[in-house]
């Protein structure tokens, strides 16, 4: 077939950089080729030296190290600064209650004008108690999350669905609790006239104790003791083991929170459990088999703890079992109208 003029076919090329071929194309009319006319001609340039280094073997670079140092290792939380830190916020919340206080009694509130009154006055003690509580509550929950980068509760491992989950075993906890309670208050009877004695047989006092321990005691001493100084002291002797023996460092939960080995666990139930006994010695005269019991309450409280990984769990089971305590209490004295018979 012979092409019209001026439609012979022309060497269009390429950008050789980008695409590496040489095409003849046809730029002539809108005339098909026929069928026995040769299709257009390409020519492709060698192709290029493929690398040695097959995927994923390619050599790091030489200072990879320096420029590129690993990530430190996550951090464990709550640990024993955390601890500390708490600490200064309850202190700072004794100072707050302090002036509260001195305040009340500038006012004569209650119609008390003393301080050796106002420590034998229930409305003073316990309303310095929630007071200093809730100021230490109140700075944990805002400044903790932002060092945690994560929610407060979460960091000490709250976990309430598990609480609502297995809450009759709790309940059944805190009965076996209230049991062991029992047996050594009839085979080791506490002292007589005891702090917690005059304190309950003062006008109206049985019923606010009733609501405090139930609800804001348990909720705070666990938040102490079980949410932070428990897994503090857990994670401090597994450091400890890690530096001195050369142990692995065990690797973060799939929540983000240490894993602890059992005699970490074990023994920082113990040392959490012996100022937790001392804490009420005073209120019990400092009977030393009141202490005990007591420890050996916290290291249920503690286990419970653990094995749920609900601090929620260990607060249900310690509301319970002072539910028991004060509802014996309120049966034996005939809804706290005979306290002489405690």
């Amino acid at each position: 077939m012979t092409l019209p003029p001026g439609d012979e076919p022309q060497a269009v090329q390429s950008d050789a950089n980008l695409v590496g071929e040489i095409r003849i194309e046809y730029t002539g009319g809108d005339e098909p080729l026929a069928a026995s006319d040769p299709a257009p001609a390409t020519v492709e340039s060698p192709p290029a030296e493929t690398s040695a280094l097959t995927p994923g073997s390619e050599e790091a670079p030489l200072f990879a190290n320096v420029f590129q140092p690993e990530p430190p290792p996550p951090v464990r939380i709550p640990h024993l600064g955390h601890v500390a830190l708490l600490l200064v916020y309850f202190l700072f919340g004794v100072v707050v209650a302090g002036v509260f206080l001195g305040l009340a009694l500038h006012f004569h509130l209650f119609r008390v004008s003393s301080t050796d009154a106002a420590l034998n006055d229930i409305h003073y003690t316990l309303g310095s108690e929630l007071l200093l509580y809730l100021v230490t509550f109140a700075f944990s929950y805002f400044t903790f999350p932002l060092m945690w980068h994560m929610d407060f509760f979460a960091g000490v491992q709250w976990n309430g669905a598990t609480a609502l989950r297995l809450r009759w075993r709790l309940i059944g906890t805190g009965g076996l609790c209230f049991f062991i309670a029992i047996l050594n208050i009839l085979f080791v009877p506490g002292p007589a006239n005891a702090p917690i004695e005059r304190i309950f047989k003062q006008p109206g006092a049985a019923w606010l104790l009733f609501f405090f321990g139930i609800t804001f005691a348990p909720f705070f001493e666990e938040l102490f003791f079980r949410g932070f100084l428990l897994p503090a002291l857990s994670t401090a002797y597994d450091w400890l083991a890690e530096k001195f023996y050369h142990k692995p460092r065990r690797p973060l939960g799939p929540n983000g929170h240490p894993q602890w080995s059992f005699s970490a666990m074990a023994i920082a139930s113990v040392v959490t459990s012996v100022p937790f006994g001392l804490m009420h010695a005073h209120q019990t005269g400092d009977s030393a088999d009141v202490v005990i019991l007591l420890s050996c309450v916290s290291l249920v409280l503690c286990a419970v703890r653990l094995i749920t990984r609900s601090l929620a769990s260990s607060v249900l089971v310690h509301a319970f079992y002072n539910f028991l305590l004060f509802s014996m209490m309120l049966l034996g004295t005939e809804g706290f109208r005979h306290l002489d018979k405690m």
